[in-house]
């Protein structure tokens, strides 16, 4: 129900001879993110909230967990922790906002660090996690900031993931990185984890099905209210960004709330109908959806923001690769023309020979020149 890198569920068994598959872990509050069966026993990772950790689950289901690491994120290869044969030892990469990656290794209760190279890199923001309550849910994300905060009130970016099932997770923060770049202009950026994310158990995970832009815009804008309780954030200068179904959000939140005052959108959906007939992985929707969209179009037509576009009025830009067949360029295009032609300030790039996500050195020097200077423009921040 994803990408292929954000792996996450519960944890499913079946006999090799055959019968039926059982949710071992079910009801459990975490996502589980990547598998090792060892000689010890079966070892997963897994997200819980603001942390990342591995754990030990028997046959049963009984989970015990074996490392828990808060505010970082952990990787090994394509699992998130490497696992020795006897199931208790374990190497990983960690990381965090303020703290470049080490890989670190041992066992439960002892486990240290074995890399030193990125030591003396310096933080170039401030984070925190922050958690709130959504129409009965706990909600998490992570706020990033400038490392020495200035008087006055701050803009700040909303940055909403793709997937949709997924979640954004801490990295380090590069003295060359876009984010770091941001927080020196003043910015504040908020990462939230909205239902449908992954690492608050897989009934949360799945509580946007037949819900797009329903109960995940309420708990973005929930989580905002949050973060203008702990950080000086002027309300009048909010900025929404995503990419893909990030860029559906951002597209979307034009037509249903006029709290941004700008908005970029990255290889969103504009219209599910026609996305639906001319993208190549349509399969990921149905899960979602129930059915396709010739069969119950209703459903894909009440979460379009082509919809209700005449609602739009934030100004918007917008950009997408020229060869993306996940979400095609066509979607922005329907989009930008409809901004266009209602009035709405926007603009519409289209980079060639890009797929989806814009990779080129010499693209992502444009586009980042681009979207600063549309923040400049709106949120009046430098």
């Amino acid at each position: 129900m994803s990408d292929f890198g954000p792996v996450g569920g519960d944890v499913w068994t079946v006999p090799f001879a055959g019968g039926a598959p059982v949710d071992v872990t079910a009801k459990q509050p975490v996502t589980f993110t990547s598998l090792a069966w060892v000689s010890g026993g079966l070892r997963a990772s897994y997200l819980r909230g603001n942390a990342m950790g591995g754990a030990a689950i028997d046959p049963r289901g009984r989970v015990t967990p074996l490392i828990d690491i808060p505010d970082a994120s952990l990787g090994a290869g394509d699992g998130r922790i490497a696992w020795a044969a006897d199931g208790r030892t374990f190497a990983t990469v960690t990381q965090r906002y303020d703290k470049a990656p080490a890989i670190h290794a041992g066992s439960p209760g002892a486990v240290r660090q074995l890399t030193h190279d990125n030591d003396g890199l310096t933080p170039s923001v401030s984070a925190q996690s922050i958690s709130w309550k959504s129409d009965g849910y706990d909600v998490q994300g992570w706020l990033v900031g400038p490392r020495v905060t200035s008087t006055g009130k701050a803009p700040m970016i909303v940055t909403v993931h793709g997937g949709p099932s997924s979640a954004t997770s801490p990295r380090f923060v590069g003295a060359d990185s876009a984010e770091a770049a941001l927080t020196a202009r003043g910015y504040y950026l908020f990462y939230p984890n909205p239902r449908g994310s992954y690492g608050q158990g897989e009934a949360f995970t799945a509580a946007n099905k037949r819900d797009f832009g329903g109960g995940d815009l309420r708990d973005i804008l929930a989580g905002v209210d949050a973060v203008e309780k702990v950080a000086p954030i002027d309300d009048a200068r909010l900025g929404l960004t995503g990419g893909s179904y990030g860029g559906f959000m951002a597209m979307w939140a034009n037509t249903q709330t006029n709290r941004f005052k700008a908005i970029v959108a990255g290889a969103g959906l504009s219209n599910w109908i026609s996305y639906y007939g001319t993208n190549g992985i349509d399969q990921w929707m149905i899960p979602f959806f129930g059915k396709s969209a010739y069969d119950d179009p209703e459903a894909y037509a009440k979460v379009s923001a082509i919809t209700y576009i005449k609602k739009a009025r934030t100004p918007t830009f917008i950009y997408v690769g020229e060869r993306d067949i996940e979400v095609p360029p066509g979607q922005s295009i329907e989009y930008w023309h409809a901004l266009k032609e209602l009035g709405v300030p926007t603009t519409l790039m289209i980079y060639p020979d890009e797929g989806h996500g814009i990779r080129q050195p010499e693209h992502v020097a444009d586009l980042k020149k681009r979207v600063f200077a549309w923040w400049a423009q709106y949120l009046g921040a430098k």
